[in-house]
């Protein structure tokens, strides 16, 4: 079996989707899956420096990158892939693409339907009704003309969670679905983490240290944090926000000057993109994880804090909120200041609460999120709609 994975970017600073695609095909090549990664070589609006038009080895996996010919959002169209592809399709028996709204997958299920090469989609909670709200009248315009089609004629859809699955249902998409979660890797650890932590930030050992870590994005709604910090302040509440994750200059100086209107300069660190021994350090220093966003349909941040121990609060557009509230490893709020000043008033001064969600969530990200058994599943569907 060979299978070609299909993604617009996998560029460091997208954080979640490149680490999915990228451990993914991983597992899937532990398991004997002969998979390679086709996507530009875009890196969030600037370009990789990697070999192109050529399979490459990189960060452990063979990647195919391809010349981005514009930089149009999450477009990224590539007219070389297109000819590629349409000579190469053959040698694979399976696409599994990744996003929708985009040039790359678009153009490989269209490729595919003319080639009969059967194809997977991954929708990365592009259905979910706030994520069809945005840009709502080129997404409607997209889908008419493309997208919908593209998903009637998978031979299957890949949802994270029953949530995205019901996106999905909702979309009147009568395509097979196939309901599986995304893996994390459980961190090395780190036993002084907390101690490095505060000696790295100046941050006494007594305070306890909020952790936002993902995309600087409006959608994620790091000033809603912000907010509520702002007014914990006013009750004399100890805490150091660490804020971790790269943006556009325009959005994080806006945050940065939040921050200082509120007078919270001196309890709040901007940390910018990490990853490796570093992001490591955050998950496993931090006390309480802080992600109060609009919508995600896994959330891997989620995840990879909740193996690393960390208790968890967010919102219900988290797709996997309902798994984190039965295994008591965090708390859902409905999104607004009030609710998000409240818990973490509550989790600043329950410190075995926090504890024990954090233990909670730490068990059932271990049992659920395993790389390993979800690459054996998927292997499975694979084989099944080859074999079809």
């Amino acid at each position: 079996m060979k299978v070609l994975h299909i993604i617009p970017s996998i560029s460091p600073k997208l954080g979640g989707p490149t680490q999915v695609v990228l451990n993914l095909v991983k597992a899937l090549r532990i398991e004997g899956i002969d998979v390679e990664i086709a996507t530009t070589n875009d890196d969030d609006g600037n370009l990789l420096d990697v070999p192109l038009c050529q399979c490459v080895e990189y960060q452990e996996v063979p990647v195919w990158f391809f010349p981005r010919n514009a930089q149009i959002k999450a477009f990224l169209p590539s007219f070389t892939f297109t000819q590629w592809l349409w000579q190469n399709i053959k040698n694979y028996d399976i696409l599994d693409n990744h996003y929708l709204f985009s040039y790359l997958p678009s153009c490989a299920a269209v490729i595919a339907q003319w080639q009969k090469i059967p194809y997977t989609i991954r929708t990365m909670g592009q259905l979910a009704p706030w994520a069809l709200a945005q840009s709502q009248l080129k997404k409607q315009v997209y889908t008419s003309l493309i997208e919908r089609r593209n998903l009637n004629k998978s031979a299957a859809i890949h949802c994270t969670s029953i949530g995205e699955m019901e996106d999905v249902i909702n979309f009147e998409v009568k395509t097979p679905k196939i309901v599986l979660p995304l893996g994390v890797i459980p961190p090395v650890f780190i036993h002084d983490a907390k101690q490095q932590l505060r000696n790295k930030y100046g941050i006494s050992p007594n305070i306890p240290i909020i952790l936002f870590l993902s995309r600087l994005h409006y959608k994620k709604r790091p000033e809603l944090l912000i907010e509520a910090l702002g007014n914990l302040l006013k009750n004399n509440c100890n805490f150091h926000l660490i804020i971790a994750g790269s943006g556009e200059d325009i959005y994080v100086n806006s945050l940065q000057e939040q921050v200082k209107s509120l007078n919270l300069a001196n309890k709040t660190s901007f940390v910018g993109f990490v990853s490796g021994y570093e992001k490591d350090l955050l998950l496993q220093g931090a006390n309480l994880f802080v992600l109060p966003t609009y919508s995600e349909n896994f959330g891997i941040a989620l995840a990879e804090a909740m193996v690393s121990g960390l208790p968890i609060i967010t919102t219900p557009g988290v797709q996997i909120a309902p798994e984190i509230a039965q295994a008591e490893a965090g708390i859902i709020i409905d999104g607004e200041i009030a609710s998000l000043t409240q818990a973490i008033a509550h989790l600043l001064n329950t410190p075995q609460l926090r504890q024990q969600m954090g233990e909670n969530g730490r068990q059932f990200a271990l049992q659920q999120y395993s790389w390993t058994n979800i690459a054996k599943q998927l292997a499975t569907a694979y084989q099944t709609i080859i074999n079809q």
